[in-house]
């Protein structure tokens, strides 16, 4: 199929507002693995050469603790987001009642 080009996240996030919706809905799944690709497409829109360097990852480190396929520390999440100028800010959601 000549003329289709594969369909890449990293191409539309190219503002700081398309990051943080994707991340957002990214954490709203709850699945750690594709939390874990989201960031790591958020990066590779943001240069993951020089993400590696200043988290202190070689690029094929970094590559693979964030392709969903890695379990990463959770240090090592931190120093992304920090690098990436992104936080995470907690939010008391509504307690579970135990008796239903």
């Amino acid at each position: 199929m000549s003329g289709i080009t594969p369909y890449d996240s990293a191409e539309l996030l190219d503002t700081d507002e398309a990051v943080e919706e994707y991340l957002v809905a990214a954490f709203e799944t709850g699945d750690p693995a594709f939390i874990g690709r989201c960031l790591g497409t958020v990066a590779r829109a943001r240069n993951m050469s020089q993400l590696s360097r200043d988290v202190g990852m070689s690029r094929a480190a970094l590559y693979k603790a964030l392709s969903g396929e890695g379990n990463p520390e959770f240090a090592t999440i931190l120093k992304v987001l920090q690098a990436m100028n992104i936080s995470l800010q907690p939010k008391v959601g509504k307690a579970l009642d135990p008796a239903a």
